[in-house]
């Protein structure tokens, strides 16, 4: 049986569906595919169909791709609703001189996905930061020692609780199961991060459509998460109402011509082509890269003003890490390390993954998606299971006869409608074997005999 494990990232400007395969060599990449995204605000589903309409070709296309049917997903779950909340846990053991066991802690941790939270919200993740056993303090593995009171102290990730189940309800009505929810920064995380950024202290800043996210970690822990409710929209639509061209042209600008530090764009202009037929508009290299510029700094201020709130901005030693559609753009490490003060560089899935020919893959944007399929086989590892993520699609072959007396082979995959034609000088539905037995009589083969 092959290790699969297939992701979904619904973002607000694209929809990524990726599978990945456990090799002997790592996890391969082996299915990729995405389109633009409808029906998603600020990382919310908020319009069922239209995401389904933007998701469902996405998944055929990697299902026809990896010759398997897709059954159950990862998805990530993102948005400006979510907060990150401290709190702890006391537990009093019946026989001290046990040895505390993992099953003891997960039990800890379990308990705290039924935490009391406001009417419509509900616990997404539960990260454990330290353990207080007995009087030893900031224990970090608490697994075989021995005690009587366990005190845990917990980072608690919450949201929406409809928004979590727009997001399964997509899912489901895709004919898919919801496998697990995945909070995205802690997806790209896993992707970007090397374990020594994580160990000295890293900021980690996700900048995507419609909002950009936060992640501290240092010793290995999880510390801090925030969500920015600005993104590459936010520049987009910025360019468009500072230049006064539609939003196709100014997405075009940013991607291609956009710089985050006016200082170091070209002096020299673009020319945008006229809408209605009007002649073309000039636009400087100059004023494009302001209008940036006034953005980028108001999203790493704001990241800025959470790393402070942290109490950690001392201990990123590792600085700040970007990554995300937006972060490519030109300059952007330096201006973040103008606003933030903290070293950068921009990530991307590297070292964590192959593939042969996916180069989609080895992008910013991808980040999420990649992290995803690692959380993914992570919990399957842990677990010691093989989850039911895609079976193997049951091509029929079919037989007709064309005009000129030629048969044609026709392949199709149950549902997928993909249908491939070939001319073939030999087609039957029965097998070879069968032809050839109907040719032959008896009579005929003495007959040859004896004329011999």
């Amino acid at each position: 049986m092959r290790h699969l494990i297939a992701a979904i990232d619904l973002g607000t400007t694209k929809v990524v569906c990726l599978v990945g395969e456990k090799t002997p060599s790592g996890i391969k990449i082996i299915g990729y595919s995405q389109a633009p995204s409808k029906g998603v605000l600020r990382g919310e589903v908020i319009n069922i169909q239209h995401v389904l309409d933007s998701m469902q070709p996405v998944v055929k296309e990697v299902e026809n791709a990896i010759g398997h049917h897709i059954n159950e997903v990862f998805v990530g779950i993102a948005g400006q609703h979510i907060r990150c909340t401290t709190m702890a846990h006391q537990a009093t053991r019946k026989e001290p001189e046990e040895l505390i066991t993992q099953e003891e802690i997960d039990t800890i941790t379990q308990n705290m996905y039924g935490t009391f939270v406001q009417n419509g919200e509900k616990v997404l993740h539960v990260i454990p930061q330290s353990y207080n056993i007995d009087d030893y303090m900031g224990i970090t593995e608490p697994v075989g020692m021995i005690g009587q009171q366990i005190n845990a102290n917990f980072k608690l990730f919450i949201g929406k609780s409809n928004s979590a189940q727009f997001s399964n309800n997509v899912i489901n009505r895709a004919g898919l199961k919801l496998r697990e929810l995945v909070l995205e920064p802690l997806a790209s995380a896993k992707a970007v991060l090397t374990d020594e950024e994580k160990e000295v202290g890293v900021a980690m800043l996700d900048i995507g459509g419609g909002t950009s996210d936060l992640l501290i970690i240092q010793d290995g822990i999880i510390r801090h998460a925030a969500v920015i409710p600005f993104g590459g929209n936010s520049i987009t639509e910025d360019i468009r109402m500072g230049c006064g061209i539609s939003s196709k042209h100014a997405e075009q600008l940013k991607i291609q011509h956009g710089y985050c530090v006016s200082a170091n764009a070209p002096k020299k202009s673009i020319v945008i082509p006229g809408i209605g037929g009007r002649e073309g508009r000039e636009i400087s290299f100059g004023v494009l890269a302001s209008i940036i510029e006034a953005r980028m700094i108001e999203i790493f201020e704001a990241a800025d003003y959470e790393i402070e709130r942290s109490g950690f901005k001392n201990q990123l030693q590792a600085g700040i890490v970007l990554t995300g559609g937006t972060s490519r753009m030109l300059s952007i490490c330096e201006l973040a390390s103008l606003v933030t003060g903290l070293e950068s560089r921009v990530a991307y899935p590297d070292d964590n993954i192959s593939s042969e020919s996916l180069s989609d893959v080895f992008t910013p944007a991808a980040s999420t998606a990649v992290g995803l399929v690692l959380t993914g086989f992570e919990k399957m590892a842990r677990e010691k299971t093989v989850y039911n993520t895609a079976t193997e699609i049951k091509y029929e072959i079919f037989s007709d006869k064309n005009e000129e007396g030629k048969e044609t082979v026709s392949v199709e995959a149950g549902d997928t409608a993909q249908t491939e034609k070939k001319e073939a000088p030999v087609k039957q539905k029965t097998s070879i074997w069968n032809k050839l037995k109907s040719s032959f009589s008896t009579e005929k083969m003495f007959n040859q005999d004896n004329e011999a």
